[in-house]
């Protein structure tokens, strides 16, 4: 296993898996946040299409919710996929969504990811990680997610594993299934955790899959587009923020998001997928044309006032999946280039295009 310096400097690894999985759950949200620049969303320039998130609130979201995730991660532990251990997870997201508004002001920073990340974490939780203590009570494969071969953590079985957990339904109603909230207004729509979530809304009224499809079906945007353009790009050589930029991208392209579909509608999420097609087919985002085609993606978000939540949330869950299966013990933020900060305005965001 490669040795982590990061982990080290912080001190010791966490005790045991249910914490590591938190505490990479935790990671995995403030370096996507922290990624920049992305198109419509929250990142070290701005509050992009928002006006009531911003970093330092989605840094202290993802604090707030990281100890449910852990509890989701031990609730989780030798106990296999049932209508019971669904009901259980879905109280302690319900619980999860209460400390995030509570931490937010009522704004709604993480919904969607307590969901993505909240199974993926109980679906790893149910066998130990590598790098901590056996805490097993006997030597049965409990996970699906351990390649026999290696031993290691498989991202593929783990989000199959986590489709399962899903496929159960909630008997309580709204369960943390559905995308964070995007737009310019969510401050006048304040959340509670039973109300019925913006992705199940549009679920119902465009009959697409949501954040619940797509975890019934094993997260395919995480699992056939996220990981493996990380991937592909990391082999090329790109700085991992291109590498995670252009993961995004790619996610973007393909995912039916219902942040998108919420705010803006069918034409808010055709710019979207187009306009992240276009940056890929133009190179991606370590191309000065790729970059171009991002920023000129970014002033259209702006513009229409919608956010890729949806996809930001599946970044999370592949950077989470990716550092387990890399059997890692640390999500590092991305460094990003100085002029990668500049606030971007409706008027600015052309001279950045042009910007050397």
């Amino acid at each position: 296993m490669e040795r982590c310096l990061a982990c080290e400097a912080e001190g010791s690894p966490p005790p045991d898996p249910s914490t590591l999985l938190g505490t990479l759950a935790r990671q995995a949200l403030i370096a996507e946040a922290e990624l920049t620049p992305k198109p419509g969303l929250v990142d070290r320039r701005g509050s992009g299409a928002h006006t009531d998130l911003s970093l330092a609130l989605m840094r202290r979201s993802a604090f707030a919710i990281e100890p449910f995730i852990r509890l989701m991660a031990f609730q989780s532990m030798n106990e296999p996929p049932s209508p019971l251990l669904r009901e259980t997870l879905a109280a302690t997201g319900r619980a999860a969504e209460r400390a995030m508004l509570d931490a937010t002001n009522g704004s709604n920073t993480h919904k969607g990811a307590i969901w993505t990340l909240g199974l993926l974490a109980a679906a790893a939780g149910r066998d130990e990680l590598p790098t901590t203590p056996s805490l097993r009570r006997d030597d049965r494969p409990l996970i699906r997610g351990r390649d026999n071969a290696t031993r290691k953590l498989n991202a593929n079985d783990i989000a199959k594993t986590a489709s399962i957990i899903a496929s159960f339904e909630d008997p309580y109603g709204s369960a943390p299934n559905a995308p964070a909230s995007a737009g310019p207004t969510p401050n006048a729509e304040r959340q509670t955790p039973n109300a019925l979530s913006h992705g199940q809304i549009v679920a119902q009224k465009f009959g697409v899959p949501g954040a619940r499809g797509e975890a019934v079906s094993g997260f395919p945007h995480i699992i056939e587009v996220g990981l493996p353009m990380l991937r592909v790009r990391r082999s090329a050589g790109a700085p991992e923020p291109i590498a995670r930029l252009d993961a995004l991208l790619a996610i973007m392209a393909r995912l039916t998001d219902t942040c998108l579909l919420y705010r803006g509608g069918r034409s808010a999420l055709e710019t979207a997928q187009q306009g992240a097609a276009a940056a890929m087919s133009a190179g991606g985002a370590g191309t000065s044309r790729g970059r171009e085609e991002l920023f000129a993606l970014d002033q259209r978000l702006l513009q229409l006032g919608v956010s890729p939540g949806g996809s930001a949330d599946l970044l999370a869950g592949t950077l989470f999946l990716d550092t387990i299966e890399r059997q890692q013990t640390h999500i590092r933020p991305s460094e990003i280039h100085e002029r990668d900060l500049t606030p971007i305005t409706l008027h600015q965001s052309r001279l950045l295009v042009l910007a050397p």
